[in-house]
């Protein structure tokens, strides 16, 4: 993987987890990571297990120059839509970094500018540069932790498994109980639907 995409020393990188699912918040996180960083597996969070995300998190987390981690919750996303409401987690993550970036590379094709800082969008970027691959890592896991958690106050909905996206599991859920403060009503939560009771 490459390590910056300028030779800049505080590039961020940012990426966002959880942007298909039906329920739950939208997470991202952006990383500033030092030139000396070296992990062979670190990767797009996408492409690995759950175990080595588990382990990359806390060595990223010690490893950054700095790093911050934002949700957006269900109601904003149903007010904004869904890419803004990505964009935003993004800019809040970013807005959390204890050094100001002097350059950005965002993983995907749409941003917005933030504090005018030059940017980049760059497709699969989680998979091409450090510091975006480690944001996806964080956003992943920290999403992930987030879906466990509530999994605790619906457990019908088996969260701790499907984290929310539409497995035929969550949507048969849907069917038997209805929605939760956390499922996303402008989503189309199920394949024919008519109308949910809200």
């Amino acid at each position: 993987m490459l390590k910056y995409f300028k030779e800049i020393e505080f590039e961020a990188g940012t990426d966002e987890a959880g942007r298909g699912c039906l329920a739950g918040p939208v997470t991202a996180a952006a990383v500033i990571l030092p030139i000396s960083f070296a992990d062979e597996s670190l990767n797009d969070s996408k492409k690995l297990s759950v175990s080595t995300r588990n382990r990359l998190r806390p060595l990223i987390e010690v490893s950054a120059i700095c790093y911050g981690v934002a949700h957006i919750e269900t109601d904003i996303i149903d007010t904004i839509n869904i890419l803004n409401a990505s964009i935003l987690a993004m800019h809040k993550a970013i807005n959390k970094l204890s050094k100001v970036p002097d350059f950005l590379i965002v993983d995907g094709n749409r941003f917005k500018p933030i504090n005018d800082i030059p940017y980049k969008c760059i497709v699969k970027g989680d998979s091409k540069f450090q510091s975006i691959a480690a944001a996806s890592i964080l956003a992943k896991t920290y999403r992930d932790a987030y879906m466990e958690k509530i999994h605790e106050e619906f457990p019908m909905y088996n969260w701790k498994q499907n984290k929310g996206y539409g497995t035929e599991e969550h949507r048969q859920a849907i069917m038997d109980y209805g929605i939760t403060k956390y499922h996303r009503k402008s989503f189309k939560l199920l394949p024919h639907q008519l109308k949910l009771n809200l």
